[in-house]
């Protein structure tokens, strides 16, 4: 069952973020942002862990659930480190997360020969 509720919810998010960039002038880089923040906005306001604790990888996997990382990271840096902290932790909690997507990137980069969209 938590497979097909982690199917579902993460389903609802890709098509939730989808219907946006049919139905508004939003590009995609915003709806990204878009949800990194809302993410974090639900961490912060304790909504996420419940919902992330119900939903699994269905909540964890999109960018909601990264932007509810870096929140938590923050978090955690700002009770050990003070003000410093608003800028470590989220490098601390997502490094290996971003890591992976820039060398992965590259890889791909490297074997497809990207081109620029001409418009």
């Amino acid at each position: 069952m938590d497979y097909v509720i982690a199917f579902v919810v993460g389903g609802a998010i890709c098509a939730l973020s989808q219907i946006l960039m049919e139905k508004t002038k939003m590009l995609p880089g915003r709806i990204m942002v878009l949800l990194v923040c809302l993410g974090a906005v639900l961490g912060a306001l304790g909504l996420y862990g419940p919902f992330s604790d119900w939903a699994k990888a269905g909540a964890n996997v999109p960018l909601m659930g990264f932007g509810n990382n870096l929140w938590k990271g923050v978090k955690e840096m700002v009770d050990k480190e003070g003000f410093l902290g608003i800028f470590l932790g989220g490098f601390k909690n997502c490094a290996l997360g971003l890591s992976a997507a820039l060398v992965f990137s590259y890889l791909a980069s490297l074997i497809v020969q990207p081109k620029m969209k001409k418009h």
